[in-house]
């Protein structure tokens, strides 16, 4: 199998991921992934999938990721190398969705209400 295309999402971040056979050269936006994430916590978000399925240093990712900011556009990265490795290698599909790798994380910015500072925060009430 020559490359495979997926897309990730998390909040408002989109990832496009492209996975192919290589020495492991993780690139995102055109920039090394270990300067594109600077947080190791959000590396090892990236990294997780491929750790799991011990495919590190043997694949080549190229991922196009927009919005958002680096933790949500870290676990949109995450989503899509899951998905991709899943496709590539089916038989790692367990292994993957036992860590609930799988699953679009739904969970987006609460709007804020007219009337109020904030989504949920409210004026202070005085009774006199």
């Amino acid at each position: 199998m020559a490359q495979v295309h997926k897309i990730g999402r998390r909040k408002t971040s989109t990832a496009r991921v492209y996975l192919q056979p290589g020495k492991g050269e993780i690139v995102v936006n055109k920039r090394p992934f270990e300067t594109y994430f600077p947080l190791l916590a959000d590396r090892n978000t990236v990294m997780l999938p491929l750790t799991l399925a011990e495919l590190e240093g043997q694949y080549d990712i190229k991922v196009t990721v927009a919005g958002g900011g680096v933790s949500g556009q870290a676990g949109a990265v995450q989503l899509g190398i899951a998905r991709a490795v899943d496709e590539m290698f089916p038989d790692k599909h367990s292994i993957l969705k036992a860590q609930d790798l799988f699953t679009r994380d739904d969970r987006m910015v609460e709007r804020k209400k007219y009337g109020q500072p904030k989504a949920r925060k409210k004026f202070q009430f005085s009774k006199r």
